[in-house]
């Protein structure tokens, strides 16, 4: 990504690790939520309208990031 949109996408995401990696919830704009059949033990949330971030909580210690696109880079 470049130009002025860059920034406000580092931003969006440092924040949203920054959430995630202190264990709290998300704000309902990001619409976290569990994943279901092959992801079941996988959650997503939307760091902007169509990006998408999946991820998984591995035992209490560890964040897994798995997949970042948007909705039809990850065939949602």
């Amino acid at each position: 990504m470049k130009g002025r949109h860059r920034a406000s996408l580092q931003a969006d995401l440092t924040a949203v690790l920054t959430e995630l990696a202190a264990d709290r919830p998300l704000a309902a704009r990001l619409r976290d939520h569990a994943l279901t059949g092959n992801w079941a033990d996988h959650r997503d949330c939307h760091v902007k309208p169509d990006l998408v971030l999946i991820y998984r909580l591995a035992g209490t210690e560890t964040l897994q990031l798995v997949r970042l696109g948007s909705h039809a880079e990850l065939g949602f």
